[in-house]
């Protein structure tokens, strides 16, 4: 699953690839299993919408995930 995240608002924050989510400056924030999205310490903290295609539109509840740069 690759493409890129967006935030409620529809504001770009990250980018999915392969079982890896990046910030936009290319650093690895998080990893991806399925849907759910871990800290690199393994740690749940929330899960992509199971939408199909390159967009992935976050709730408000995942914003908090990427803070807006």
């Amino acid at each position: 699953m690759n493409g890129n995240i967006f935030n409620s608002k529809g504001v770009h924050v990250g980018i999915v690839m392969d079982d890896a989510v990046f910030g936009l400056k290319g650093q690895k924030l998080y990893d991806l299993k399925g849907s759910n999205i871990y800290k690199l310490n393994g740690d749940l903290v929330g899960h992509l919408p199971d939408a199909r295609g390159e967009k992935k539109r976050l709730d408000k509840a995942t914003d908090k995930l990427f803070p807006q740069q």
